[in-house]
């Protein structure tokens, strides 16, 4: 029997046994979609560090002109680095350059979900192809799906990220001759994305309002489109990329 889980926030991965497992993280407002974006539009890997002294220390094994540093600590810009959202990293051309990259969230959940089987960052914006790729290649698996969350916070912008997913997988699993068992946790994140519109409820989540309240309207609306990329970040010897 194939399960799947929706973590509510990144620190609930310290109380699971990850060997084994697949674990999908999200963090939608923005570290994933950021992910995402950049390896669709080129970048050669994206490499996610616990804080700005991590990036600054990774960057110096590389030639000056080939990354993107990027990062933000409590939702400001660290000094010198590329602000840490999608379209904004689109304006400094990701194609053939790898991005250096640190969040508050998003970057801290993929170091914590390490040890399991496997780790993939998705958003809203290839929800379709990872759900597609793990129905494909861990049809056994228990499938973990992390909410980032905010500082040991529940978040409702990656709750709905996560609901999309269950979605797709209960649809994909349902025409398979498939045992499926969804957790609570799942289903709550299931009917929270097949009752809402997913602007509005990022819009109104407690970041996206903070988002909107920075003059970033474009970038909320960027991570609110569904499926627009076939990119599928896995995360491997430190680094994501594609699959």
């Amino acid at each position: 029997m194939q399960k799947i889980h929706v973590l509510l926030k990144k620190e609930e991965l310290d109380a699971q046994r990850l060997e084994g497992k697949v674990v999908v993280v999200l963090d939608i407002l923005f570290a994933t979609s950021s992910i995402v974006t950049a390896l669709a539009h080129g970048a050669s890997e994206v490499i996610p560090t616990l804080d700005g002294r991590a990036a600054q220390a990774a960057a110096k094994q590389f030639p000056e002109g080939s990354y993107v540093l990027s990062g933000e600590l409590n939702a400001d810009t660290l000094p010198g680095f590329v602000h840490p959202t999608p379209q904004a990293l689109l304006a400094e051309g990701m194609q053939g350059r790898r991005l250096i990259y640190c969040t508050t969230n998003g970057t801290v959940a993929l170091a914590k979900a390490k040890g399991a089987a496997q780790v993939y960052a998705a958003a809203l914006l290839n929800g379709r192809a990872v759900v597609d790729h793990v129905v494909a290649h861990h049809p056994q698996s228990t499938i973990l799906i992390v909410c980032s969350g905010s500082a040991d916070n529940f978040n409702l912008e990656d709750f709905y990220g996560a609901g999309y997913l269950v979605s797709l997988l209960h649809r994909r699993l349902s025409a398979k001759p498939v045992i499926a068992e969804f957790s609570d946790a799942a289903l709550a994140a299931e009917l929270l994305h097949d009752h809402c519109d997913g602007l509005d409820a990022l819009r109104r989540s407690r970041v996206g309002r903070m988002m909107l309240s920075r003059r970033l309207d474009a970038e909320v609306a960027f991570a609110a489109q569904e499926s627009c990329y076939d990119v599928v970040p896995l995360l491997q010897d430190g680094a994501l990329h594609p699959v």
